[in-house]
């Protein structure tokens, strides 16, 4: 029984090792073990259903969501130049869309595949189209560097076991497409998915690439999360309560990368 027990494990560590990805920004190892296409084939469909819901209003024909568009678009641009420059475009398969949500909710996110909101309520907070090119920029990154396939094979190597070997790019097991629809499927709140705080800190970091590649000064960053401190009402969690770094130490890093963001930088 030892021996078999060892064996296996063995075998899994070897398959682990297989599904090994490098993030394309920044470069950090993760977990591969589902098919980024079916990903976004069902983030598509949840983004669908997001906006056509009864409970969400599309905001359009004003300047904030011509706005919210055109800054996306010369992020999502950027990221295109990017990845093709690098010879790994052909790894990502988006199809960018982004919308602006009547919300009073300071929030936005990107879902695999390039589908990006952005709530009205942190508007005020962005104040201009660099304050907005550092939200979209970090929300964007957080696709690229594809943080939501890493959790998702995290999670489905959790619920294989032992049976996670020979399953590496292959979505027609039920258990991995149950995985999908858990975090994308029809009716979820996409805006409610949390990622680590090495997460959150790697996307600020591919954030400011992208941001500054775009034409946007990636120094604004720091003014927006400033802004963003300030607008919190009553204690902050402490940090390790929660999936997103402090307000400090996001600065901080902020602060340290800028000087390499800025070798991007063209206005």
């Amino acid at each position: 029984m030892k021996r078999i027990f060892k064996y296996t494990a063995m075998l899994l560590m070897g398959a682990t090792l297989a599904a090994c990805a490098t993030s394309a920004i920044t470069g950090r190892k993760y977990l591969k073990l589902v098919d980024p296409k079916q990903i976004n084939d069902q983030a598509a469909l949840a983004y669908k259903e997001f906006l056509t819901s009864g409970k969400t209003k599309v905001v359009t024909g004003t300047a904030a969501a011509t706005q919210i568009k055109r800054v996306g678009n010369n992020i999502a641009m950027a990221a295109n130049k990017y990845l093709s420059e690098r010879g790994i475009a052909d790894q990502f398969d988006f199809n960018w869309e982004f919308n602006l949500v009547q919300s009073d909710d300071v929030n936005a996110w990107c879902m695999p595949g390039g589908k990006v909101a952005v709530y009205t309520g942190i508007l005020p907070v962005a104040k201009n189209d660099a304050g907005l090119a550092t939200v979209m920029g970090h929300e964007i990154a957080h696709a690229i560097e594809e943080h939501s396939v890493a959790q998702m094979s995290n999670a489905y190597a959790a619920q294989m076991g032992a049976q996670v070997l020979g399953v590496a790019g292959a979505m027609s097991n039920s258990k991995a497409i149950g995985i999908i629809n858990q975090f994308y499927g029809i009716g979820y709140q996409v805006q409610s998915l949390n990622f680590s705080r090495k997460d959150e800190l790697a996307a600020d970091k591919a954030g400011l690439i992208l941001m500054a590649m775009a034409g946007y000064d990636p120094r604004e960053s720091v003014s927006f999360w400033e802004r963003m401190a300030q607008g919190k009402t009553g204690a902050a969690a402490p940090e390790w309560l929660s999936t997103h770094p402090s307000d400090a130490r996001r600065i901080s890093q902020l602060q340290a990368l800028i000087p390499e963001a800025m070798k991007y930088y063209k206005k």
